[in-house]
């Protein structure tokens, strides 16, 4: 099964480079050089992944990741040559599930690609699980994860790549204490690469989305000095 990359890369050396780069690893790779592009292409080749450069012309990299987080999640990884912690932090915010800082190893992003879709690709073997697959129900928290999708009282919720593993995990576990590497650890394997307040990031990010009361979880408890734990 070849992965669909979309490429959104304004120097358009950088951008070659790369694209031969996926193309000989397997890929499938659209490359664009222009986020308006990027946002007509998006819906067309549905990719498995967005690699998008973080400043681009006339809408950046940010802003482009809202648009498709309007209707998708899929995974994104964004690339800057910023090293800027607070530049990081606001992509992760924002709804990028991974960030490079340039200049970086071709090696490093196939590993980066290969991290973020190691739980979301549906493989060969995915194809034998009946789509109809019933989903486990906890209270108002309702987690399918065959078809990637997370309910609240019945609402379909919008999120990212990272924030669904990182439900996936407290839900499997209820009471579970998890320290954030632990956590880390799950989501990104022996590639993980952030730092422990990127946790922190997505965490408050997925109680915006599930929690009646953001300040006041009910769901992801904070167990203070260790980590996250979900509560049923």
């Amino acid at each position: 099964m070849s992965i669909k990359v979309l490429l959104i890369e304004d120097e358009k050396n950088l951008a070659d480079m790369i694209a031969f780069f996926l193309d000989e690893e397997g890929y499938i790779t659209e490359r664009v050089h222009h986020p308006r592009e990027a946002l007509h292409l998006f819906s067309q080749f549905q990719p498995d992944i967005v690699v998008t450069d973080l400043m681009l012309p006339e809408i950046d990299g940010n802003e482009l990741v809202d648009a498709f987080r309007q209707h998708s999640t899929v995974p994104v990884l964004m690339i800057s040559a910023s090293t800027m912690l607070n530049d990081r932090l606001r992509a992760l915010h924002n709804g990028a599930d991974d960030f490079l800082c340039k200049p970086f190893s071709l090696k490093e992003l196939d590993a980066r690609i290969k991290a973020l879709l190691r739980r979301s690709i549906i493989t060969y073997q995915d194809k034998s699980v009946k789509e109809n697959q019933p989903s486990e129900v906890t209270g108002h928290i309702n987690v399918n994860e065959y078809r990637r999708t997370l309910f609240v009282d019945s609402v379909e919720i919008d999120v990212t790549h990272i924030e669904f593993e990182i439900m996936k995990e407290l839900y499997r576990n209820p009471g579970k204490v998890f320290t954030r590497n632990e956590l880390m650890d799950r989501i990104k394997g022996s590639e993980r690469a952030y730092l422990d307040r990127t946790i922190d990031v997505h965490i408050s990010s997925l109680r915006k989305k599930i929690e009646p009361d953001p300040k006041n979880p009910r769901y992801i408890k904070t167990v203070w000095g260790t980590g996250y734990k979900y509560m049923v």
